[in-house]
């Protein structure tokens, strides 16, 4: 069968309702954390050069960035379909070059083109690099968009914090930009000692954090839910991390190369105004909001919450079921789902956490669900007993 054709029998089959496979992506300058239910064997599947698996993206249309010998589907997510006892795979992404209008609707097709959010699972054992994300007006510089991210830290993958359950973010509002340049004019000179200017806070389960673009930060060693703009681009501020080299390149990677060596053109890239603001916790630290009266969810036998809110290039939501409740959830938009906990059905499809996964497994854990689908509704049941049925939904921008 055709691709097309093949979508087309899915979508009758689930009535809106895709399974995905796991899109696993290691990164060479990063320890894995080890909390991904990936079997300790397969870590390093890809080989020692390539890096720890560290990530897991989800619904994905965006292909993995790292260097030349990455495979040209890393990153991207497939659609399983099980058709006359054979197992078939379709990218997302070309289901949605195929039949967009039918996955993600008309006016998002209109407006945007595709599936614009990039979402994952990121699990280190200590802290990223401190870095930046380019706004828009020094993304365009070499040809990209900026990228905001957004960060929730679910408490099922976060039973073990790691080395350090901290993430630096902004600048001390005292800080110049002369101190910013003196740290990148010492790179060669061993830690240039950038951190000294910013501050850490400590990474608490069930919450989250908004990272605008053109934000220092340096993620902590939680298991971070990242949803972002589906763009590669980011500059490094920190020469050493954790006694580990971090290259200059990583610093220009997308600066044109004239700015290579202007300082002032790199501290520009840092919107300062918002670095410095003293109060960044307040205006940038997100705890989850009920979509609906608390109460009357409760006696549905759900909680469903905002977990990640006040963006327009994404959000995402957290939705609980009890054991043994079925409840019928509406959505405005299409969207992807991990289930992080529990087992049941949403209509006829199956779902469920897995224990551990090999590298090459198929689970039941995510999928995507399309527009239609999602504002008639699912049935969703939770088939234990005894524990919550739990997913984290994400979403692009609205129209």
């Amino acid at each position: 069968m055709m691709k097309k054709e093949l979508l087309i029998a899915e979508l009758e089959k689930t009535d809106g309702i895709f399974t995905l496979a796991p899109a696993w992506v290691p990164r060479s300058f990063m320890i894995p954390g080890k909390r991904l239910k990936l079997h300790p064997d397969d870590l390093y599947a890809l080989g020692k050069e390539r890096g720890g698996i560290n990530e897991r993206w989800f619904a994905s249309t965006t292909q993995a960035d790292n260097g030349p010998e990455t495979p040209v589907d890393e990153g991207l997510s497939y659609i399983v379909i099980k058709n006359e006892g054979q197992i078939h795979k379709v990218l997302l992404k070309e289901a949605i070059e195929i039949m967009g209008d039918d996955l993600l609707g008309k006016a998002v097709m209109k407006t945007h083109g595709g599936w614009t959010v990039l979402t994952k699972f990121f699990d280190n054992y200590g802290p990223i690099p401190f870095h930046i994300h380019q706004m828009e007006e020094h993304a365009k510089d070499v040809g990209k968009d900026g990228k905001p991210e957004s960060y929730y830290f679910p408490p099922q993958y976060n039973q073990i914090v790691n080395a350090f359950p901290y993430t630096f973010f902004g600048l001390d509002s005292i800080t110049t930009k002369e101190d910013i340049k003196r740290c990148l004019a010492n790179w060669e000179n061993g830690d240039n000692d950038i951190l000294k200017y910013s501050k850490a806070y400590r990474l608490t389960p069930g919450t989250g954090w908004d990272v605008p673009a053109g934000i220092l930060h340096a993620p902590g060693s939680l298991v971070t839910y990242e949803l972002q703009k589906n763009v590669d681009i980011f500059g490094m501020f920190q020469s050493i991390v954790e006694g580990r080299s971090v290259p200059r390149e990583l610093l220009v990677k997308d600066v044109p190369e004239e700015k290579y060596e202007d300082l002032d053109y790199l501290v520009g890239i840092v919107d300062w105004e918002t670095n410095t603001d003293p109060n960044f916790m307040k205006n940038h630290y997100r705890i989850p909001k009920p979509v609906s009266q608390l109460e009357n969810m409760q006696e549905q036998g759900f909680e469903e919450y905002w977990i990640v809110y006040d963006n327009e290039y994404y959000s995402a939501k957290e939705l609980t079921v009890y054991p043994g409740k079925s409840v019928h959830i509406t959505d405005d938009e299409a969207y992807g789902f991990i289930v992080v906990q529990g087992r049941g059905y949403l209509d006829r499809v199956n779902v469920e956490c897995p224990g551990m996964v090999r590298f090459t497994d198929l689970t039941s854990d995510e999928g995507f669900v399309t527009k239609n689908k999602a504002k008639n509704g699912i049935t969703i049941k939770n088939e234990s007993e005894v524990e919550n049925l739990v997913m984290l939904k994400h979403f692009g921008p609205r129209v």
